[in-house]
């Protein structure tokens, strides 16, 4: 039996992250189980066609928190990246307009723009009614009848694969708020108002694929990343994983789901975790030209079965772009493809009332979990970076007081 303070599982951003803070803080006591041969997870690129494609789908830099750049810039230092400034478009009504839809109402014909800002007008939040807490009546209740029915219910109707009915509203903060005044005043100016959206201003690496940058953060930890280890046990009572690493704490970014495979667990909490809902998505290469200067389309026709593609040419070496389509729609393909079981999260109405529980009983039992499985949440890679250092200098600034 070989003991370590940290046992961490996974080696996404959540896990590499926390993982090299503890190491840059002096604390060598622990151990990071990667079940893949490559560090990463959801961020790993591949070489596809002569050129790296992220097999997560769309992972990109964004700007805002300075010490995930300071760290990942040890790494793939700042010159290696190339800075983007934020092309993604929406395909409706047989045309392309930039995202957000609302601040760019302006670039549909005119007859459009008023069909679009007279059912916005007519929105509940307008006239003050109640919000209400499903999504499917939020989105018709903020943003009107015609962007919920031709772009926001279709697209993530998509996305999930599932009934709208349970997905909450409390996730809605990552989406542009704009009221009627700045989306009038858009049409009226010719151009976007409000805040910047997340990736407003994107990094994406040179001459590399996003994974690259994980995958070195990686080989930085030598032998405590034991590649190609699946967790298949875990004792909670000793804190012992694979019957061969015990520790003081468990650190999981791995889905809670694949927890009920390996580990004994309470009644109460397998059934909480049954309640948590995942989607997977399938990513395909496509080597012809996306036939659009944008780095990414969202793509509402439910007649087209992926959401969203990447065009890499525009923003990577290579040619071609891939998509992402939820697994469920995804259709036969003779082409390159790569599937991810556990891709998104759903923000169920129970969700949040579920993961306080799941996490607050792992705490209590020597165990943190971080990252987008961790806390069930649609982390973006800096975000999940960021939770993985601040849990580390946590878990050190816990050790010292303990």
């Amino acid at each position: 039996m070989e003991y370590r303070k940290y046992i961490i599982l996974g080696a996404g951003p959540a896990g590499l992250a926390f993982a090299r803070t503890l190491l840059d803080q002096g604390e060598e006591s622990f151990v990071v189980l990667e079940k893949e041969a490559v560090a990463g997870g959801l961020c790993r690129s591949f070489e596809v066609d002569g050129a790296p494609l992220d097999i997560g789908g769309g992972h990109f830099l964004d700007l805002k928190r300075q010490e995930v750049l300071d760290l990942l810039f040890r790494f793939l230092p700042q010159s290696e990246w190339r800075e983007f400034k934020r092309i993604s478009r929406i395909r409706l009504r047989e045309t392309e307009i930039d995202y957000p839809l609302e601040v760019n109402l302006w670039q549909l014909p005119v007859a459009d723009q008023v069909d679009f800002l007279e059912s916005i007008a007519r929105a509940a939040c307008i006239s003050g009614l109640p919000k209400p807490e499903s999504f499917s009546e939020w989105i018709a209740w903020k943003l009107g009848d015609r962007i919920a029915d031709e772009y926001m219910l279709p697209y993530n109707r998509k996305l999930w694969s599932l009934n709208l009915i349970d997905l909450g509203t409390y996730w809605l903060d990552k989406l542009p708020d704009l009221s009627f005044r700045e989306i009038l005043r858009s049409c009226l100016d010719r151009k976007p108002q409000g805040t910047i959206p997340a990736h407003g201003v994107f990094l994406y690496p040179a001459c590399y694929g996003y994974g690259e940058v994980w995958k070195r953060m990686g080989a930085s930890l030598g032998e405590k990343l034991l590649f190609e280890t699946p967790v298949n046990a875990i004792d909670l009572a000793t804190k012992t994983v694979n019957n061969r690493f015990r520790a003081k704490t468990i650190i999981s970014t791995i889905p809670w789901p694949v927890w009920l495979e390996f580990a004994v667990l309470p009644e109460r909490i397998a059934g909480l975790i049954r309640e948590l809902i995942h989607v997977g998505v399938d990513i395909d290469y496509v080597p012809d030209s996306p036939g659009t200067l944008a780095h990414w389309v969202y793509d509402p026709d439910e007649s087209v079965p992926h959401h969203r593609m990447l065009c890499r040419q525009n923003f990577s070496a290579g040619r071609g772009y891939w998509t992402e389509t939820n697994s469920k729609r995804a259709r036969a393909s003779s082409g390159w493809r790569h599937r991810n079981d556990f891709a998104y999260p759903f923000n169920s109405i129970n969700k949040p009332a579920v993961m306080a529980e799941l996490i607050h009983w792992g705490e209590e039992n020597g165990v943190i979990s971080i990252g987008r499985w961790g806390r069930w949440e649609h982390l973006n890679s800096d975000v999940a970076a960021a939770d993985g250092i601040k849990s580390a200098m946590d878990c050190l600034t816990r050790g010292l007081q303990g």
